[in-house]
């Protein structure tokens, strides 16, 4: 066969390492070598002796579950062989996450991470259900983490003399030491009579980033199983 479709550009390449690496902007690949956790329904492709797990109640109670701001848990996925994973054709990014480091991010914005890797769901401190009701992840340990992003994202800086505010359906994530809480930016007599739109933000301050996408969030799918 010939044609740009069959060019080097779309082929994918033996892989030379375990571990996860970014296939091109919509996709990453893992070397699987043991165990893995996505998404659920993230997979699009895999090869060799690999197995699916949802997670769910198990034995002892009710096992983790990475529940994003729609509700979406993970899979476990063990073995031996390559996947690739993807949503709906967002960028993906990688984040390298070492001990010590903190990285609070928006359930639908994660796509696969390292088993080595450990997580929390937490609410977003001062926001309640107000703030978007958002049930964010928080990360710590030492591995990688797959993220997808609608567009390319913004990563602000922050800092104590410039703290930043985001709309709730925007925010991807940030690092830790940094603190939130809701700031209103019109009264509720300008939002009875329409207003602008962006009644509340989320604030960030501190010293540490915070991730932004270039759109606010859209109703998602429901998800196939």
């Amino acid at each position: 066969m010939k044609g740009d479709l069959f060019s080097s550009e779309y082929m994918v390449q033996p892989a030379t390492t375990v571990g996860m690496s970014v296939q091109n902007a919509k996709s990453i690949r893992y070397m699987i070598n043991g165990e893995m956790l996505a998404r659920q329904g993230a997979m699009i492709a895999y090869r060799g002796n690999l197995q699916f797990e949802r997670k769910g109640q198990g034995v002892g109670g009710m096992l983790k579950r990475a529940v994003t701001g729609e509700g979406l848990p993970l899979m476990a996925v063990r073995g031996q062989g390559e996947a690739w994973f993807a949503q709906e054709a967002q960028n993906c990014f990688i984040v390298d996450i070492d001990p010590g480091d903190v990285f609070t991010v928006n359930g639908r914005n994660v796509l696969c991470f390292d088993a080595s890797l450990q997580y929390e769901i937490k609410t977003v401190k001062g926001a309640g259900m107000t703030g978007g009701g958002l049930f964010n992840s928080v990360f710590t340990g030492q591995g990688r983490l797959g993220l997808v992003c609608e567009g390319n994202p913004l990563v602000i800086p922050v800092s104590p003399q410039y703290p930043v505010y985001v709309d709730t359906d925007a925010i991807v994530g940030w690092t830790a030491n940094l603190q939130t809480s809701l700031h209103r930016s019109q009264s509720i007599g300008s939002m009875l009579r329409g207003g602008s739109g962006e009644a509340v933000q989320l604030v960030l301050q501190g010293e540490g980033y915070v991730v932004v996408r270039p759109s606010e969030a859209t109703p998602q799918k429901p998800q196939q199983h």
